[in-house]
């Protein structure tokens, strides 16, 4: 077996402790202001600031750097209402039969029911696949690692990036998703992970009154 070839990491910048920690609390003031948005607005937004978005996404680590994602940047009206009438099927079919009442209850501050109109009103739609498997050029199939745990990384790094040039953003996870495949073209071995639509918020745009919880209930070992 070849020995690995390693590279001389990248330059960062050598910031005192005061630096470091007013860049830590900048960060958190910046992402205390994201969240979730239903009240989209129709204005476009280049195509060239989703590609700078999934890059970065692209930049997440994952399981021996086999990099097991997939990001479909969708913004051609008729593939998005296609996906808002497979998904509005699928949340009917949740709201009135299989959701048990306790998740019912849970989402009830929230607002949510199975009308999607962001769906068709946002200008883009993100579907993103994991790949708990990758196909070889000898067209036989192998297991990645940690597909779901670097999905989510990388999913995390998009919705931070969006939030970070002043879009909106919200995470649709309507059950299951298996349409998306269809729709997108997207191989069987591939599996949807998150819908995320993606725009301007519209003028009117509302959120719940809901909030956060505190830093000494999210976390352990700080005092």
């Amino acid at each position: 077996m070849a020995l690995p070839r390693f590279v001389p990491a990248p330059a960062r910048e050598d910031l005192s402790d005061d630096q470091i920690l007013q860049r830590a609390r900048d960060f958190y003031a910046v992402m205390n202001r994201r969240r979730t948005i239903r009240d989209f607005s129709p204005r476009p937004v280049a195509r060239e600031v989703i590609e700078a978005c999934i890059r970065a996404a692209g930049t997440g680590p994952s399981g021996a750097n086999l990099q097991p994602w997939h990001f479909a940047a969708v913004s051609d009206p008729a593939v998005k209402h296609a996906i808002r009438v497979a998904a509005e099927a699928e949340e009917k079919e949740f709201y009135e039969h299989r959701a048990p009442q306790a998740w019912l209850d849970a989402l009830a501050p929230i607002g949510t029911d199975l009308n999607k109109p962001f769906l068709e009103i946002a200008p883009w739609l993100i579907a993103v696949f994991a790949q708990p498997l990758r196909v070889l050029p000898d067209g036989s199939r192998s297991p990645t690692y940690y597909a779901i745990e670097s999905v989510g990384i990388a999913t995390g790094i998009l919705v931070t990036a969006l939030h970070h040039c002043g879009l909106a953003a919200l995470t649709h996870t309507p059950s299951p998703m298996g349409f998306l495949n269809k729709i997108l073209n997207r191989p069987s071995h591939e599996k949807p992970f998150v819908l995320l639509v993606v725009g301007h918020a519209a003028e009117n745009a509302h959120i719940p009154d809901i909030g956060r919880k505190p830093v000494g209930e999210i976390s352990s070992g700080l005092t």
